[in-house]
Parts: C-alpha cells; structure tokens; sequence
C-alpha cells in the first residue's frame, strides 16, 4: 500500500515552469523542468538545465549599458570583455545583478523551491487538469538527478488526483526508479543512439544503463512511450532507428515511438551562457525524411508519433 505522506518542505532546483503544454502527456499539462543532467548531449535545447546550480544568462539585446550589474557586484564577476559579460567562475550566484537588471538583460536560470510552493503553484491550473485529461509532467535536465525532491512532488501530485508523467533519459540507478515509478502514470523515455560507443560520443555517457532501466520500466507495468530526438547526422540514419523500434517492440508495454525532430531554437541560449554551440549549422530534418523514418517505425508495429503526443 501506497503511503501517500509528503515532505513539503522537501527542496528541490527548477529552472522553469510552462503552463497549458499539450505535446508532454494526455491532457493539458503543466511541465516543471528540472535543473541538473547527467548527460551533455550535444544538441541539447536547454542547456541551461545541463548544470546542477543556478546560472546568470545574459541577452546582448536587451542591454541598455547602464553598467548597473558592475555597480552591484561584490565578487568582480561582471566583465564587460566577456561576450556573455558574466565570469561563471566568480559568479556567486546571489542574484543582485539579475535583481537590478531593469532592462531584463541578465536572467537568473534556476531557483530554489519546496514541494509545498510548486503544489500551490501547480493547484491553479487544477480545472484544466481535470476537465481535460491532463495532470503535470516533470521534465528537464533529468528529473533523476533529483530523486528525492521528484519523489516528494510526485507523491504531492498523486494526493491531489492528478495524472503524472517524466520525461527522462533514465540514466540512474535502479533504486531511483523503483522509488518514482509508484508515484507515476507515464514514463516518456529518450533514446538517443542504439549504439553504445556514438551515444558515448555524443551526450557524455553509454547507453547500457539506460537500455537495462527501460526494461525495468517496462517490467514495472507503468505505461511507457520511447522517444528519440532525431539528429541529422547523429541517429538519424534508417539502421538506427529501426534498432530502437525493434528495441521497443521487445519491450511488451511499449505500444508507441515518438520521432522529435531537432531543431534550433535553443541555439541562442548557449550564446547567453558563454558556451560554444558544437551544432552550430545543422539543419532540422525535412518532412519527408521524418515521414520515411515514420513509416520505418509503423512497419516493425508501433505506433509512431512525431513531435510529441498528439
């Protein structure tokens, strides 16, 4: 029996919360994403979420050259030779830039939230859950990089009534499943490469891990989606994604795949990190050649999907 006891004081990192998504999960849906990855893959949307703590993010074209942030900053962080105007390694993270930004061009990614203040938060939107379908899907970064806070929330959403879903590449233990999976209704999990040395190559880490804990799932009874976010270049190629269908299929609780076809509107934010963009130039996929891999998916059985749950 389930003990549906929550710790409301129990703190966790987000970095956002979209409200009314309808491509995360049945229903209308609120996303809280979560801060903190074990992966870095390349072509990541949000790399912003890739780090554990709060990051200052600076947008050049809202800054008015006010020099306040200069004026505010005790730790020396703020230099104006840096093209994201922000020394991450002095940084402290207080937020007393962020604060006295009037022009909205330094933002603070990330910020520290108990369970009870995010339940209270996610109850204004109860009618819309209900009436639709919908429930709240904990998203990323990787929501089991924060196990115990993501634990906590679940429980908290599953006392009020509401559906519940991860979006995850589930590279973590088996403990840490097996502690969320009572608490959730749906697990959307990526794939990103079927081959373990090119996933190593490009998000950081192999792939057995995440191959062992999708079977777990899987064994689990929890309704489970695979998704692969396909790169031009990467894991796009017909090998691959008949691989990760025929993967699928073995896993008896699987009945879809969903095809994410990359794009590039993350691209600015690694700008407004300091960071270099490694993709920089990669085209998205044409229709045609996602309606190919669609047809690849259809034929091994599944149900096949692109850019999320209709």
């Amino acid at each position: 029996m389930l003990n549906y006891q929550v710790n409301l004081d129990k703190k966790g990192i987000i970095f956002d919360i979209q409200r009314f998504s309808v491509h995360d999960g049945p229903g209308i849906r609120t996303i809280v994403f979560f801060k903190g990855c074990p992966l870095s893959c390349r072509w990541c949307s949000n790399p912003e979420s890739q780090c554990m703590e709060p990051q200052v993010m600076f947008i050049p074209s809202k800054c008015i050259g006010c020099k306040k942030c200069y004026e505010v900053c005790s730790n020396g962080a703020i230099d104006f030779n840096l093209p994201s105007r922000v020394d991450q390694n002095k940084c402290v993270k207080c937020g007393k830039c962020v604060e006295n930004c009037y022009a909205g061009a330094l933002n603070l990614a990330g910020n520290t939230r108990t369970v009870k203040e995010l339940l209270l938060e996610l109850k204004k939107d109860n009618i819309y859950y209900r009436r639709s379908g919908g429930g709240i899907t904990l998203s990323g970064g990787e929501v089991t990089a924060q196990p115990e806070f993501a634990e906590e929330l679940l429980k908290g959403c599953k006392q009020n009534g509401w559906h519940t879903a991860i979006e995850t590449a589930a590279f973590t233990s088996q403990s840490v499943l097996e502690r969320m999976l009572p608490w959730l209704d749906l697990v959307m999990l990526d794939i990103k490469h079927m081959d373990a040395n090119k996933h190593l190559e490009y998000t950081g880490k192999p792939n057995e891990l995440i191959l062992q804990n999708a079977k777990l799932i899987a064994q689990f009874g929890v309704q489970l989606i695979i998704r692969v976010p396909v790169i031009p270049g990467v894991n796009s190629d017909e090998n691959n994604i008949r691989a990760t269908a025929n993967f699928a299929t073995s896993l008896k609780s699987v009945k879809e795949l969903h095809l994410l076809p990359y794009h590039r509107l993350g691209e600015n934010k690694y700008e407004y990190l300091g960071h270099d963009y490694i993709m920089k130039g990669l085209q998205p996929p044409t229709k045609e050649e996602i309606n190919k891999l669609k047809e690849l998916v259809e034929e091994c059985g599944l149900i096949c999907k692109v850019g999320g749950i209709d």
